[in-house]
């Protein structure tokens, strides 16, 4: 059986707008040529699929359950050219990223602010989370494509390009005076109150293996949940905070914080983009990475 589709496109809009004539507004065609295509369509199918009303027309039965299906079909072809256009569009797109508040305020932030400047009228959202969560949206196409921190490990569908350098290290307020300057080897710090995220970021991780290859297994003092709550901590003296350089430069740099001097310095990483070749991006997003690759 080869029917038209067209004819299903004209029966959806006879069934949803529940008239012929409404119908006819809303394809652009003449009143006679609905009524046509609709009986062409039940003559195909050897059925009777509307009845007519003072107000118009409502489904029969069997009209009811062709809709069902017609409906769920059609109305998945316009969500399609809907998800298309917006793909397509440099003036309303929109773009989804996933990035922790590291990778969002020390990489992508000026970036998203080059961006919004040059295509005000693209939506950007930012879904914060963790890298092991990040990558987790990706592969769920729930986000174009994600920043990162290393260390982690991905799908192979997933393409990583490193794009900025971070070195974790060790910072100390006032308290800890008699340490600066002095050269510390790894061990030296199981010794001392050390602060530290929780859970399994990739930084917590990272740095405790790089430990452990050394014989050295911390006993924090405090964990917590953001980097930014351990520069705190240690600027009021609660113990030896372990960061990326990005959260403490600034500290560092007035004196209100100092870097510890380990004798072999932490092997840097870098911040990651990561996208997955199932997700294709849309030209908004990909006007984005050109400009952050670039």
């Amino acid at each position: 059986m080869d029917i038209s589709l067209e004819y299903y496109k004209i029966f959806y809009y006879v069934a949803k707008t529940g008239s012929f004539t409404a119908a006819a507004e809303k394809l652009s065609i003449s009143q006679p040529a609905v009524s046509q295509a609709v009986k062409l369509l039940e003559r195909e199918l050897d059925g009777s699929f509307f009845l007519r009303t003072q107000k118009g027309v409502r489904l029969t039965p069997e009209g009811e359950m062709l809709y069902s299906y017609i409906a769920a079909g059609y109305e998945s072809i316009l969500k399609g050219e809907e998800l298309l256009r917006r793909r397509l569009d440099l003036e309303n797109g929109e773009i989804r990223i996933g990035a922790s508040d590291m990778t969002l305020k020390y990489y992508l932030l000026p970036y998203l602010e080059e961006f919004h400047d040059k295509y005000p009228g693209i939506k950007v959202s930012v879904t914060n989370a963790p890298t092991p969560e990040t990558l987790e949206y990706l592969y769920n196409g729930k986000i174009d494509f994600g920043i990162v921190s290393e260390p982690f490990t991905a799908k192979a569908s997933v393409k990583t390009k490193q794009v900025k350098e971070i070195r974790d290290i060790f910072v100390a307020g006032s308290r800890f005076s008699h340490l600066s300057g002095k050269e510390l080897e790894y061990r030296d710090l199981e010794e001392l109150p050390i602060i530290c995220l929780e859970g399994l970021t990739s930084t917590r991780t990272y740095v405790d293996q790089i430990l452990k290859n050394n014989g050295v297994v911390l006993k924090p003092e405090f964990e917590l949940a953001t980097s930014d709550m351990i520069v705190q901590f240690s600027l009021r003296n609660l113990g030896i905070g372990s960061v990326v350089n990005d959260f403490a430069k600034e500290y560092i740099k007035n004196g209100e914080l100092f870097e510890l001097a380990l004798k072999r310095q932490l092997p840097p990483r870098h911040y990651c983009i990561v996208t997955s070749s199932k997700n294709p991006v849309s030209i908004a997003a990909g006007k984005l990475l050109d400009m952050m690759e670039g």
